[in-house]
């Protein structure tokens, strides 16, 4: 992992976040490079969940809502990890993912009351990674919503609004405007890419768990009781969904939730096996039955149950959801895409998600007639795909500099080209060499 990092930084995909006032943690910016694969990966998401699929329709949904969206979810109670304090330096820790590592199964679903007993009986074996003590204070629930003061210009802010917790809330909130406009019909789902914010205790792991992060999430609405066979085929459009990105199947596997909360029918997880930190989740698969909306018609006073245009029966619709954080799926196609060797560093990246799709190199940069006819070659094909243009450096170097960013091809033009109008393509993965005709690249 610390490979990774240096890489990301060293070759403009993520950099710290405010990096010349030393860093904020748990935020980070993507470098030139690093939104172009982000991007890319997004569409992909977006075209297998969205444009492809007749029974899914896409959303965008501000990011600040009503504070009463928050109560109905559960946010403004209940979404808190346990918390405790090194007496000696006051730096923080997640309890839940301390006991974890000691093998011992605890969660943020449990009581404050659990989380203790568990903490008391281990605590001499969790130690600071600050100052290296072990003087806890006793764990308390910590609430993760990040609070704003949007349009309250009162010193006391006692109504406060927030940033999301989650992005899918949007969804549900809008799910009667799209039964309204849209002709859909039960069975659909509707899809949203969006920004979320958490008050992380402890930010870890680079990009897995961060305080800003963008969710990608699918809320899939049924009839209720007839939700198993969709879940299972959602299940398995995900797991292949995600090895079409190139993710080697070794490095995934399955987890079910075994301490449920109480609304949900099963929960299952697509893991990752991160380096440094072994299998984690990438991707979580809900049932969550009719909860979300029947929150939402309760504290909202708004009708959200579904009347079936054939029969006229109404009903509450049940809610399959699929939700991923951006951030992890990047690191996880980074990871999985990196190799590095005695002769050089590569990332082996799908050609779909690759930041740079061709680079053009004129083979000598001295050469006028060259160089034009490299920036015409350039100009074309960066009309239609995302392309650089290097001539620095001698070729060899060129072509290191575009396997460490995942280039599928690069291109030379040297004085054959300007004999035959023939261009030299070399594979990234391969080193293979052919000679192709500018108009069949």
């Amino acid at each position: 992992m610390e490979e990774i990092v240096s890489l990301c930084k060293r070759r403009g995909f993520i950099f710290p976040g405010s990096d010349i006032y030393g860093g904020v943690a748990g935020l980070y910016d993507f470098g030139p490079y690093g939104v172009e694969l982000l991007n890319n990966l997004k569409q992909n998401w977006w075209k297998h969940n969205i444009q492809v699929r007749p029974d899914y329709v896409g959303l965008d949904s501000a990011m600040f809502k009503n504070p009463e969206v928050w109560k109905a979810s559960g946010h403004v109670d209940s979404f808190s990890d346990p918390m405790a304090e090194c007496k000696e330096c006051h730096t923080r820790i997640r309890v839940d993912k301390e006991l974890e590592k000691l093998g011992v199964f605890a969660d943020e679903k449990m009581t404050e009351e659990e989380i203790s007993k568990l903490f008391d009986e281990h605590k001499d074996k969790i130690k600071c990674p600050n100052c290296k003590k072990q003087d806890w204070t006793a764990p308390k629930k910590f609430n993760l919503l990040v609070k704003s003061n949007l349009g309250d210009f009162t010193e006391q802010n006692t109504e406060p609004t927030y940033l999301p917790g989650e992005a899918c809330q949007g969804i549900y909130l809008n799910f009667k405007n799209v039964v309204d406009t849209c002709r859909v019909k039960i069975p659909f789902g509707i899809g949203q890419i969006g920004k979320a914010f958490r008050n992380e205790i402890s930010p870890r792991n680079f990009l897995f768990r961060t305080r800003e992060f963008e969710q990608a999430d699918t809320q899939y609405f049924v009839r209720p009781y007839e939700n198993k066979e969709p879940y299972e085929r959602i299940k398995k459009e995900q797991w292949d969904w995600l090895l079409s990105l190139g993710i080697k199947e070794k490095n995934l596997q399955w987890h079910q939730h075994e301490n449920l909360v109480f609304y949900a029918k099963d929960a299952w997880d697509i893991e990752y096996n991160y380096p440094g930190n072994g299998f984690d989740e990438l991707m979580g698969i809900h049932d969550r039955s009719d909860y979300d909306l029947s929150q939402h018609m309760k504290f909202s006073g708004t009708d959200l149950e579904y009347r079936d245009p054939v029969t006229g029966e109404k009903y509450i619709p049940w809610i399959l959801e699929t939700s991923m954080g951006m951030g992890r799926l990047f690191l996880a196609v980074l990871c999985d895409a990196y190799e590095q060797n005695e002769e050089r560093t590569v990332l082996h990246l799908h050609p779909e998600l690759a930041p740079v799709k061709y680079a053009i190199f004129p083979l000598l940069k001295n050469k006028p007639e060259l160089v034009a006819k490299a920036k015409e070659v350039f100009d074309n094909l960066s009309q239609r795909c995302n392309c650089e243009f290097d001539d620095n450096g001698n070729i060899g170097k060129r072509y290191r500099r575009q396997d460490e960013i995942g280039t599928p091809k690069c291109i030379t033009i040297d004085f054959d080209t300007l004999e035959d109008g023939t261009v030299t393509v070399r594979d990234r993965d391969t080193t293979e060499q052919t000679r192709v005709k500018i108009e069949e690249l």
